[in-house]
């Protein structure tokens, strides 16, 4: 009699493979940050060069590149076309880093890909996780058949793995101080990084505002023949009283825009997404207005000023540098009313942690500082003595759930919860307050 595997064991076994490959990919982090193309390059050489079939948008900048990137993707997406979205890092579960038209990629396609750019991986030239994810993305996105890719660079640009790439449009949102332990000391070091991106005869979309960095992309663009498209100069915006958003384009009015992102910061990021559309329909793109002005109200991006209770407020955003910390409590001070604000707080460790704390601290009735199950994280008990600087002591909870337990304890109904410093940390609370729609991964422990 022939053995019969039920479904359920079936997708058991299924979810094995997939944690065991994961795993493996996971435990390339070890390998730690390597800049260069040559082995995301060598590596998908093997499966016969993907990354240079296809259009792609190209996303750098210190904030807003997720931002752009989904506001980009859902006005195609209603313009009919197949959008892939690489992005990273993920809040819960590894499979969002790779989507088309917002589905996230199934787990029996991820562990395929995964074991076959394993098999291809060199010995003597392993790649790093964010290259060989991103290889995984670039072979993904040509296997499906998309229409257009956006891709999110993960740090800097220059010799990003994602830079080996040809896109259409070279997209760079803004420019701060970040990973200056890599990046370079000074703003310019950061900015020509990111300039790195610009390709010979490509457009460079940008919404940078520092006269010095307008100045070296203005360069840069000069000497490669790119075409430099800037908010506030070729384009411009205005954040109407009625909280909608007002876009004079090169070609395109718009007035009474509604936005699906909260915060002051988006309207910027919508007219750069806009600019970027205007660019793109100049290359042969056919975008209605009726799928910018859909586009723009409805799309998804979880994380970023995401309400997620009324009874106390609770927002969640995964501010992770000063500049987006400055712009969430200059957003959470201008347009939230409310009585006190309790802040649980989970950093990274190797952030500009002084420097955040600045930014938000001031705010703060209460403080609860934590941490995510992620190895990077600070310990709370550092955070707390670095926030001591600021007069803001407040207590220790070493585990999300009881961070945010304690938090709801000292709430009341006018005040606000404010959950911030790290996606991971965000990724967390989700899986926690809503564990059915977003299960925590158990990858982290697992050893194939």
């Amino acid at each position: 009699m022939k053995n019969v595997i039920s479904h359920a064991e079936d997708k058991g076994r299924r979810y094995y493979s997939y944690k065991e490959s994961v795993s493996w990919l996971y435990g390339l982090q070890k390998l730690g940050i390597k800049f260069g193309l040559s082995r995301t390059s060598n590596l998908l050489k093997a499966f016969g060069n993907p990354h240079l079939v296809g259009r792609y948008i190209h996303i750098a900048g210190t904030n807003g590149k997720g931002s752009v990137g989904a506001m980009l993707e859902s006005i195609l997406m209603r313009s009919g076309l197949k959008v892939g979205f690489y992005s990273s890092p993920h809040l819960v579960s590894f499979t969002e880093r790779f989507r088309i038209n917002r589905e996230f990629i199934k787990k029996d396609w991820a562990d395929s890909l995964i074991r076959e750019l394993r098999a291809a991986t060199s010995q003597t030239e392993p790649p790093t996780f964010f290259e060989l994810t991103t290889a995984m993305a670039l072979l993904y996105f040509f296997r499906s058949n998309i229409d257009v890719g956006i891709v999110e660079v993960g740090m800097g640009g220059r010799l990003d793995a994602t830079n080996v790439i040809h896109p259409m449009v070279s997209v760079i949102t803004n420019i701060g101080l970040e990973h200056q332990e890599f990046l370079g000391t000074t703003l310019m070091d950061i900015a020509k990084e990111k300039g790195g991106i610009i390709k010979e005869g490509v457009d460079l979309v940008t919404a940078v505002n520092q006269p010095s960095v307008i100045g070296l992309f203005d360069s840069q663009c000069r000497k490669k023949g790119a075409p430099v498209w800037r908010v506030g100069h070729s384009v411009r915006y205005r954040r109407l009283p009625s909280g909608l958003l007002g876009y004079y384009g090169l070609t395109k009015r718009y007035k009474n825009l509604e936005l699906g992102l909260k915060g002051r910061f988006q309207y910027r990021n919508a007219a750069l997404a806009l600019l970027t559309v205007e660019i793109l329909e100049r290359k042969g793109l056919t975008v209605p207005d009726e799928a910018i002005r859909l586009g723009l109200a409805d799309l998804m991006w979880h994380g970023r000023l995401e309400r997620i209770s009324s009874d106390p407020t609770i927002i969640l955003d995964g501010a992770h540098n000063p500049p987006a910390m400055r712009s969430l409590a200059h957003t959470i001070a201008h347009d939230f009313d409310f009585e006190g604000l309790i802040l649980v707080l989970g950093v990274m460790g190797d952030k500009d942690i002084s420097n955040i704390l600045r930014e938000i601290l001031p705010l703060a009735d209460r403080v609860i500082y934590t941490r995510p199950t992620y190895y990077r994280a600070a310990n709370p008990r550092y955070l707390m003595d670095m926030a001591r600087e600021f007069g803001k002591a407040g207590e220790v909870h070493f585990s999300i759930p009881a961070a945010i337990d304690r938090a709801r304890d000292l709430a009341d109904k006018r005040d606000l919860i404010l959950i911030t410093g790290s996606l991971f940390t965000v990724g967390e609370v989700k899986s926690y307050l809503d564990p059915i729609r977003y299960p925590l991964e158990d990858i982290w422990n697992y050893r194939a």
